[in-house]
């Protein structure tokens, strides 16, 4: 018999992770406050609980795909979360992109009570963790991640433990600022190279094979130039990424002057209710500002 895996959130990485681990030849007991998620995924063989301390109950191991750390602790801590389960499980591991001192404190009150949590995100897209290519970054303790490794394998081939509680945050976070700068460079140039004249698509193959290449553009340049934002990772999503990576580094007294540009753009495209489109969608908002 197949072991329990919980999973509490099932957006669009959590429905990805679902179908991952089934896949696999896990069997996974998932919950979502959005009914129409827990139906959508009811077909995929995930067995649905009513709450998430049922699913902490049915799965000594539980991942969270959730929208940020205040989630978190709601999830684990709240009404109905996780530890109100009779027998809570062993090992807790947030995939979610968090504040890394907030995950570090739940980490600790969590250990108080038996509970091992491992900070997971991942880069990379729903699609990319689909196809079993994002990159996990991981901290919390070494015997939690041992004892995790297997689900983690079932996930990608890409997986990097970094050390103590709150470290897979912190490289999210540092790697997310790089990641959304060349996705924000990409499409400010296309936007450019458009005003100048240039055949978009020729363009784009062009810069493939200069110097100013990234992996952005062969995950989003195509979306950009078709305007296929069907989210694979939400446009609103990364800008909550952006605001922790300043308070953070506010905190630290380190200027991070790209990233509060950045988060102008965001924020404005969301004000043009584009949040809830993929993140590629960030050119729409530079082609708003060229039409100006």
């Amino acid at each position: 018999m197949s072991e329990t895996v919980g999973l509490v959130g099932l957006g669009l990485a959590g429905t990805a992770i679902a179908r991952r681990l089934v896949a696999e030849g896990y069997d996974v007991t998932g919950f979502d406050v959005d009914p129409g998620r827990r139906e959508d995924l009811s077909k995929d063989a995930v067995t649905i609980a009513s709450s998430a301390a049922e699913v902490g109950e049915q799965a000594g191991r539980v991942i969270l795909s959730l929208p940020d750390t205040s989630v978190v602790v709601q999830v684990v801590e709240g009404a109905g979360g996780i530890l109100e389960a009779a027998t809570p499980p062993n090992y807790v591991i947030d995939t979610t992109t968090g504040d890394p001192e907030q995950t570090s404190a739940l980490a600790k009150r969590l250990a108080g009570r038996g509970v091992k949590l491992l900070d997971a995100p991942f880069s990379g897209s729903s699609q990319q963790l689909m196809n079993r290519d994002v990159v996990f970054m991981i901290g919390g303790e070494g015997s939690a991640f041992e004892a995790c490794s297997d689900i983690f394998e079932a996930l990608s081939g890409k997986v990097f433990y970094l050390g103590e509680s709150g470290s897979g945050s912190r490289a999210k976070l540092a790697s997310n600022l790089i990641l959304g700068l060349n996705r924000l460079a990409l499409a400010e140039g296309l936007a450019f190279a458009k005003k100048l004249g240039l055949e978009p698509q020729a363009f784009l193959e062009l810069l493939k094979v200069t110097p100013a290449y990234s992996a952005a553009m062969d995950v989003k340049g195509d979306r950009m130039l078709k305007g296929d934002f069907e989210p694979e990772a939400r446009l609103r999503q990364h800008c909550k990424d952006v605001s922790i990576m300043l308070k953070c580094a506010a905190q630290l007294g380190q200027d991070l002057p790209l990233s509060k540009v950045h988060l102008d753009v965001l924020q404005k495209a969301m004000e043009a209710g584009d949040g809830d489109l993929d993140n590629s969608a960030v050119i729409r908002e530079l082609e708003r500002r060229g039409s100006k």
